[in-house]
């Protein structure tokens, strides 16, 4: 349960196909997360894998930047880093409101989650 170093974050977000962040958001960002998880591969230490949860700490939360590293998926990597997160979650608020953005690689992974799509009831939107 420990967030990936500034230049993990930047290269998981990278390779993983994310869109590319700068190095000052992503020192804001990795230290403004309510939690963090990711993935150390034990042969070559590398960090395979990440995850982060923004939140208000009493029952909103908000599942961003999932990402691992194309050569280490399908090894059940985002469904431990996904579980992991969840159960933080639901230690801290068992009725907690649980929420995430889901590009298209990533829906299968949150589906066996129990994620389901919001719309009709309602849409993301963004501004950017």
């Amino acid at each position: 349960m420990e967030p990936p170093s500034v230049d993990d974050y930047l290269r998981l977000r990278k390779e993983s196909g994310l869109s590319a962040r700068t190095r000052e958001e992503a020192e804001n960002g990795i230290s403004g997360a309510w939690s963090s998880a990711s993935v150390i591969h034990v042969e070559s230490g590398e960090t395979a894998g990440m995850g982060r949860v923004l939140s208000d700490g009493g029952w909103y939360f908000h599942v961003i930047d999932m990402a691992v590293l194309p050569h280490h998926q399908r090894k059940g990597i985002g469904d431990a880093i996904l579980t992991a997160l969840l159960d933080h979650i639901h230690a801290q608020s068992p009725n907690a409101y649980v929420n995430l953005l889901a590009d298209p690689p990533g829906r299968r992974l949150y589906e066996r989650h129990g994620f389901t799509e919001s719309a009709p009831a309602s849409v993301g939107m963004r501004r950017v």
